[in-house]
């Protein structure tokens, strides 16, 4: 695989196929798309506040020259850091997943904007809150409608080229989607792949991410664009995957041993996997998985994710 250099900016991965970089990959610093055929034009996610987003999106002026506007925006999933920036693709016909449309009012900026100015009334949380995301800026932000849905499976063509939108969720969201361009075999995984960094599973099943690696893993692709972190190829796939087995297994005993999720990620060894950026998102990956195991077991939320992270992050 020829390799590219994990820098911030615009990287041409194949003819008319960019990918959009932004080191260093860890909480909010997301990757996005652009493909460009016979005056067409397809974004596929915008950044997590609009500052970066009109960066972005002026950085690739110079390759939509034939375009007037970006015609089509997918977005991946509902996460800020993929689609908060959406309001500055004007006119553009916005495509993802319905319930990824859905849940994507659940989690509105203002709310992330309220508890960025309460951080320091937090204490370690907080800190921790503050740490991951204070280098954006949530004002202003309002998100458009979604003006086209689908379920499973929808084809875009980009002039000539043949754009597949494959809904592969709930694994890391509600609504995950992969974007696969087979003529070019380029595929954006959005956040169903992280490189170098912890992947997070608010949602799960873990059952879901390890199949949606497995159809990665068995298509004809060469080059990956993760939602966070350098451009990569299906070994990129294989590690996530080995990923959520690992952390499956050794979850799935200390449960058994009646462990708390508390105790429980705090107590796996994260081996091979240590080495990996903000770790301490076990605490998500164990807590969902604990309410796999135990389907009555209360749904956990933000406060208490992000407490059991800082706790973690903080040894």
């Amino acid at each position: 695989m020829t390799k590219w250099d994990f820098t911030k900016g615009l990287h041409e991965i194949g003819k008319g196929v960019y990918a959009y970089l932004q080191p260093d990959g860890s909480w909010g610093w997301s990757n996005a798309g652009l493909v460009v055929d016979g005056g067409q034009s397809l974004l596929i996610d915008t950044l997590f506040d609009l500052t970066l987003t009109q960066e972005m999106l002026n950085t690739m002026r110079a390759v939509t020259l034939d375009a007037e506007k970006i015609d089509t925006l997918v977005n991946t999933h509902s996460n800020g850091d993929h689609c908060y920036g959406n309001q500055l693709a004007e006119g553009a016909e916005i495509v993802t997943s319905r319930v990824c449309a859905e849940e994507m009012a659940l989690m509105p900026p203002q709310m992330l904007a309220q508890m960025a100015q309460s951080a320091a009334d937090m204490g370690e949380m907080g800190d921790y809150f503050a740490q991951c995301f204070t280098s954006f800026d949530f004002e202003g932000i309002s998100l458009p409608k979604v003006t086209r849905t689908f379920e499973g499976y929808l084809e875009i063509l980009v002039g000539s080229k043949e754009v597949r939108l494959i809904e592969v969720g709930p694994a890391h969201t509600i609504g995950d989607v992969i974007v696969y361009l087979p003529q070019d075999r380029i595929l954006f995984a959005g956040d169903i792949l992280f490189v170098g960094g912890t992947p997070i599973m608010w949602v799960g099943p873990v059952e879901n991410w390890i199949r949606a690696c497995d159809l990665i893993l068995s298509m004809d692709v060469d080059v990956i664009v993760p939602g966070h972190g350098p451009i990569t190829d299906k070994r990129g796939v294989e590690d996530v995957k080995g990923y959520f087995q690992y952390i499956h297994e050794q979850a799935k005993k200390r449960c058994a041993a009646g462990m708390t999720p508390a105790e429980a990620a705090m107590d796996i060894s994260l081996g091979k996997y240590a080495s990996w950026g903000n770790p301490e998102r076990i605490a998500i990956n164990v807590l969902t998985l604990y309410q796999e195991f135990d389907i009555n077991r209360p749904a956990s939320n933000v406060f208490e994710s992000f407490s059991l992270m800082a706790k973690i992050a903080k040894r």
